[in-house]
């Protein structure tokens, strides 16, 4: 009676403290990791769909598994009062760091108000009533990796501040300046993008692999980029309304989700979350994305001679709308379900305001009765299940074009989707233990639209599985964690492209006729061993040791309609074939630096993420 009483108890504080306001980056995955274990044993019900979780949610879920503590084993005990400190402001507290033995020396306090800590750089205050609570902390950090190819040093520095007023508004930002640095890293070589604009047209898109997306400022030394987040968000204990720009991530998986990833920029964005019970959770957003393309009637110029201008041409405006709803009947078991459209006006559209709504429909509204081309909509669906406990089972699948008649064994077209499937054993029979393993596929075009400004990309980079169409992606790891902080992960990557095709429109049932997943054009067998340490909160250790083989593959069969096999200068599309063409895929989708056979080493230092 006791344990019932607890667990509904505790089910009244998440839905009390969960209302969205400040996220909390999903860079900081060793406390997300935490929380599934949690989830996965029983202990939280999380929805695990929706991401990144409010430091409030957090802070709610973490007092929720305290009051279950007689279920924890000891490692978790620790994990959890280690993570308590890091969340004090949100459990209206301040951090109390003699618990990890720290002297006076390295922190001024009067343990209620205020606290400014040294050995964990930051500063936390919070005035007696709780209505005014701020944070705020530097961030630095550096990682080496080396090879025989080469060595590359990434640093980082910045600094981070939150601030929440009165229980119901919360403001935060954050600065990050990034740099690649390395004697053997330059355009070529650089190994999260490849974008290049020749005058108009984008010849190369970014490289397959699951590192973070932005736009580089590249040079002959490596690439540097600053990332600058933030936001407003107005909050009670039902939902929130927020203008923010963040990384966000839809769908359940460990890898890299096939609905909407956290691969691309972030990108500003006004959203809407509601949790008024237990059982129910709609989100929303509207997001102003990046083209990468060109709007040739859209210039300003500029007065570039005595008797001459230039014209600049100015990028043509891009837009997502997407919403989700989720369903929990039964604890630990969620389903979601929800539809987008990407679309490119000049200016905003107000119907995709409405949180509520079957974009295609209203898609249709505005452009059927022109005979012109509507807008880019999608719809996905996602289900979660913990309800057998230490087994966590999850499927999703993004449907971006569908016709029941293609469901035929006579008819060869295929539907344009993409689906993952996934599950996590975990803490049983040796405690702290975990494997985890994910497979996706997608089919040809998925992603894809005949008009680029239409795809659905924000920067050039997918906002679904970063392998991007006609696809498929195995991913398997075996996780321990001995002690408090420390993660040991055994990992296993298989990333494959298929033949590569163009969207053009009037071939484009003739390429959905064609056989998916027919002939290898690219593959990426990676196997990695990664050590992390969390020496205090948001400070890591991390040490990797990464293999990877990654080659390019020819067809052997005729060049299909609307097949990619190489491009020349003016635009004009070739057919190339061998050796040239299996070197063509392999500089297409990988960068020098980890094309064929690699063993890179990683070792790195970082406050704050």
């Amino acid at each position: 009676m006791k344990r019932l009483v607890s667990i509904l108890s505790a089910l009244v504080l998440v839905v009390h403290l969960g209302a969205q306001n400040i996220p909390q980056s999903l860079d900081y995955y060793m406390v997300y990791d935490f929380l599934d274990e949690l989830a996965t044993d029983g202990v939280i019900h999380i929805n695990s769909a929706i991401k990144p979780f409010s430091r409030n949610t957090i802070a709610a879920l973490l007092r929720e598994a305290q009051r279950s503590d007689s279920l924890l084993n000891q490692r978790q005990r620790d994990d959890l009062e280690f993570y308590m400190q890091d969340f004090a402001l949100e459990l209206d507290t301040i951090p109390d760091y003699r618990l990890y033995g720290h002297d006076n020396k390295a922190q001024w306090t009067n343990r209620s108000t205020f606290n400014l800590s040294l050995v964990e750089p930051a500063f936390h205050y919070k005035t007696s009533n709780n209505k005014f609570k701020m944070m705020l902390k530097p961030i630095l950090g550096m990682d080496v990796y080396a090879s025989k190819k080469g060595v590359i040093t990434k640093r980082w520095y910045g600094a981070e501040i939150q601030m929440d007023i009165v229980g119901h508004v919360s403001i935060w930002g954050s600065l990050r300046d990034k740099s690649w640095n390395g004697t053997h890293l330059n355009k070529d070589l650089f190994p999260t993008q490849g974008d290049r604009i020749d005058g108009a047209k984008l010849t190369k898109g970014p490289f397959l692999n699951d590192l973070a997306g932005v736009q580089y400022k590249e040079a002959n030394y490596g690439g540097d980029f600053s990332d600058s987040k933030g936001g407003i968000s107005v909050y009670d204990w039902w939902g929130s309304v927020s203008f923010q720009r963040e990384n966000i991530r839809w769908g359940d998986a460990y890898h890299a989700s096939n609905i909407v990833s956290d691969h691309a920029p972030a990108f500003p964005m006004l959203t809407l979350n509601l949790k008024p019970c237990r059982w129910f959770e709609f989100n929303y957003f509207h997001a102003w994305l990046v083209s990468n393309e060109l709007d040739s009637s859209y210039y300003y110029l500029e007065h570039f001679a005595e008797d001459a201008t230039k014209v600049h041409y100015r990028p043509a405006g891009k837009y997502m709308a997407a919403n989700m709803f989720t369903f929990s009947p039964i604890r630990q078991l969620s389903f979601s379900f929800g539809n987008s459209v990407v679309y490119a006006e000049r200016t905003p559209q107000a119907v995709y305001f409405i949180p509520i709504a079957f974009y295609k429909s209203l898609d249709h509204l505005l452009t059927k009765g022109l005979g012109t081309e509507n807008q880019n909509s999608q719809m996905f669906v996602t289900i979660s299940t913990r309800n057998l406990k230490h087994l966590h089972v999850y499927g999703s699948v993004f449907v971006d074009e569908f016709q029941f008649a293609r469901l035929k064994r006579s008819n060869p077209e295929h539907n344009m989707v993409s689906w993952l499937v996934g599950f996590n054993w975990s803490g049983w029979p040796v405690k702290g233990l975990s494997l985890k393993g994910e497979f996706m596929r997608t089919n040809s075009l998925t992603y894809d639209h005949s008009i680029p400004t239409l795809t659905y990309a924000s920067n050039s980079y997918t906002l679904g599985h970063y392998m991007g169409a006609n696809a498929q992606s195995i991913f398997a790891e075996l996780q321990y964690k001995p002690v408090r902080g420390l993660s040991l992960r055994l990992n296993y990557t298989c990333d494959t492209k298929y033949n590569v095709y163009d969207y053009v429109r009037n071939i484009n049932t003739d390429i959905i006729a064609y056989k998916p997943f027919d002939e290898r054009t690219w593959q990426n067998d990676i196997f990695g061993f990664d050590a992390t340490y969390e020496l205090f909160n948001n400070c890591y250790a991390i040490v990797n040791l990464r293999y990877n083989h990654a080659r390019g593959f020819a067809p052997t069969s005729a060049r299909k309609a609307g097949e990619n096999r190489g491009w020349a200068d003016d635009g004009s599309s070739l057919d190339m074939t061998g050796d040239d063409l299996a070197a063509y895929y392999l500089n297409l989708f990988t960068p020098a630096y980890l094309q064929g056979k690699n063993l890179v080493f990683t070792c790195g230092l970082s406050f704050s993420f």
